[in-house]
């Protein structure tokens, strides 16, 4: 872990002792003693988009001004490469392989403990505003104090991106579309608003979280007036190329369908071009935020953390979007950064963790623990200036089989037909892989393709894989043992049901003989 600011290391030893008090859920239970809670999860935003993270072009300073106010985590990676499986893993601190939530309609349901249902039973008020991807119907209400997805004007319920996915696309599906007219006027401006209304409430004095998933930067790429055409394409580094060696088949096959092997490199830097628009300005609600906050005094009793589901590929390989099968760190690394009130400013965690473990995170501000088993792990330690686990790997999941159909997604239209389509057509395109990430090196295990195994110290774009290549056999071997024993030790987890082992007593009743004539007459009275 390095620091931003001398003051971190004076006070190492005070954040320590912090930290442990807070990690046992020492904040009490009284609503004035406990932070309110603020999730803010721009959907498909990855790490290398934010300038705090390294991006040499984009302009992010909301994002950046959080990162020297609290922690930024360096090496942040999802479960799952997909919106709903990611989000299940977020609110449940459980990888996919050990709950089944694999595709876009199986979601929690009421009996699986959640963040936002442990919150609101330890007593906080829970809000949930934006998409949804992560509970089912029947779980709202056991798990929230109030919901809400604000349509963007004129738009219809649920639609984030009007138009998106209506009729059919002329020529390579590349997911630009025009810009979307006035920043104010989106589902995303409006979940800001709805964010304004609980901060600055006085009818309740219980502390609040707010879980606040906004749709951008999803694609398809366009974005608000003034946002749209901030970047210039050429004024880009230069993206990854298509068509490398020893790559997924899924690569080639995405290009040929959606016609993206029509398409030049100015194209796919249009899109990249875009698609820092569209972060910039879910930097700029970012900043709206923030300024609530502050307005209303809240800043100082509210913890303020940032991440996302996954990334995108916005151009790189020749792609755009993300796919089902994909575990490129373009779509596992997100952004996390968190800041706590009491915490240490300016601190940059180097250590590998995990998106899901948000949840044990705010359970333990929140004063209380999650009671179900699972594997995530508190960020207590690091947002108080201490080490995190220097030994920890970051695991991700991908893929569904063709022995489970429930899980493929439903027939869609406009920009989206081609991907659902090619996943219907060729089922082994998505077929199930997972990845195991250290600091240095890139595992993944694809049983029905193309294994890889990257160095990222020496090839950070995951352009050369080294699978099979004799100087790196031990790293491979040490790598594919230490996914096995993470998938020993974290599959098929019972729930705590407490079944009785006896056979239940049963006495037949006694009754009279079936007797259909009978029955027959009482029926005629």
């Amino acid at each position: 872990m390095t620091s931003l600011s001398r003051r971190n290391l004076m006070g190492a030893a005070g954040a320590a002792m912090v930290s442990q008090f807070l990690a046992r859920g020492a904040w009490g239970q009284s609503g004035a003693s406990r932070p309110n809670l603020i999730l803010f999860y721009p959907d498909e935003m990855r790490a290398d988009a934010l300038a705090c993270y390294g991006n040499p072009v984009t302009r992010t300073p909301n994002f950046d001004r959080l990162a020297r106010s609290g922690t930024l985590f360096r090496n942040a990676h999802v479960q799952y490469p997909v919106c709903a499986a990611s989000r299940c893993s977020l609110l449940t601190g459980l990888p996919t392989s050990a709950t089944g939530h694999r595709g876009f309609s199986y979601l929690i349901q009421p009996n699986e403990p959640n963040m936002l249902g442990m919150l609101r039973q330890a007593g906080y008020d829970t809000f949930f505003f934006g998409k949804n991807d992560v509970l089912s119907p029947e779980a709202f209400a056991t798990s929230l104090t109030g919901w809400a997805d604000p349509p963007a004007p004129g738009a219809a319920p649920g639609d984030h991106a009007p138009g998106a996915r209506r009729g059919a696309t002329g020529g390579p599906v590349t997911m630009l579309l025009p810009a979307t007219g006035d920043r104010r006027a989106t589902s995303d401006y409006g979940i800001i608003q709805r964010v304004r209304e609980i901060i600055s409430r006085k009818e309740s004095d219980r502390p609040f979280c707010l879980f606040l998933p906004i749709f951008q930067p999803h694609p398809p790429y366009r974005a608000p007036e003034g946002f749209h055409d901030m970047y210039k394409a050429a004024d880009l580094p230069p993206l990854i190329p298509p068509g490398l060696k020893d790559k997924p088949a899924f690569h080639e096959a995405m290009r040929r369908k959606y016609g993206l092997d029509q398409v030049d490199d100015a194209v796919l830097r249009q899109v990249r071009a875009v698609y820092y628009g569209q972060v910039s300005y879910a930097d700029w609600l970012l900043g709206e935020l923030m300024e609530a906050l502050e307005k209303a005094g809240r800043d100082k009793d509210t913890a303020l953390f940032v991440s996302s589901d996954h990334g995108d590929y916005a151009g790189d390989y020749g792609l755009v979007e993300k796919w089902h099968g994909g575990l490129e760190s373009c779509l596992t690394h997100v952004p996390l950064i968190g800041r706590v009130p009491g915490g240490t400013p300016g601190v940059v965690a180097q250590d590998m963790v995990e998106a899901f473990d948000i949840m044990p995170t705010f359970l333990s501000l929140g004063g209380t623990s999650a009671e179900h088993t699972h594997f995530a792990r508190s960020l207590m330690p690091q947002l108080h200036g201490q080490p995190g686990d220097p030994d920890r790997a970051a695991f991700t999941e991908a893929g569904i089989n063709i022995y489970e159909p429930q899980a493929f997604d439903t027939p869609s239209g406009g920009v989206y037909r081609a991907k659902s389509e090619l996943a219907a057509e060729q089922p082994v395109l998505v077929g199930r892989a997972a990845s195991v990430r250290t600091r240095r090196y890139t595992f993944i295990s694809r049983p029905q393709g193309l294994s890889e195994l990257y160095d990222r110290q020496v090839d950070p774009g995951e352009t050369r894989n080294l699978f099979g290549a004799r100087s790196v056999a031990k790293v491979q071997t040490d790598m594919e043992q230490r996914l096995l024993n993470w998938y020993i030790n974290t599959t098929g987890v019972p729930l705590d049901t407490r079944n009785s082992r006896d056979v239940p007593n049963f006495t037949a009743p006694q009754a009279p003989r079936p007797d259909s004539a009978a029955a027959a007459r009482v029926l005629d009275l």
